[in-house]
């Protein structure tokens, strides 16, 4: 999975982003071992430092936890997981209405169009 980066936004906030989505989608599960900073900069391309400044943002999120002598590893705080998940499914709903507010919809047709659309596909 690579990593996607725009030059519109700080490269360790989106790096922080797309790591926090990684965890969540379980490329890194709950309880596992978490890549080196090193490792995780040469894959995206960057400055360990700028991965530096995205994992410290993860453990102040608290998805992960560092340890000395065994590096980091990805939280298996379920709380801390939900609410991440709930927080970024709110985001993508606003984004959503926002966009179909642009298009001329109301949040209640938008709404409709989204119900519709997932009977259309059940």
């Amino acid at each position: 999975m690579e990593f996607d980066l725009q030059s519109s936004r700080p490269i360790w906030l989106q790096l922080s982003e797309q790591l926090s989505r990684r965890i969540l989608t379980g490329v890194y599960p709950p309880g596992s071992r978490f890549p080196t900073v090193r490792d995780l900069a040469a894959e995206a391309g960057v400055n360990p430092n700028t991965m530096q400044r995205a994992l410290s943002q993860l453990e102040t999120d608290g998805l992960v936890t560092t340890n000395r002598t065994a590096g980091r590893t990805v939280t298996e705080d379920t709380a801390v997981l939900d609410a991440l998940r709930k927080r970024l499914a709110g985001e993508a709903t606003e984004r959503y209405f926002s966009e179909m507010k642009e298009l001329g919809y109301t949040r209640g047709e938008a709404a409709d169009m989204a119900a519709a659309e997932k009977e259309r596909k059940e």
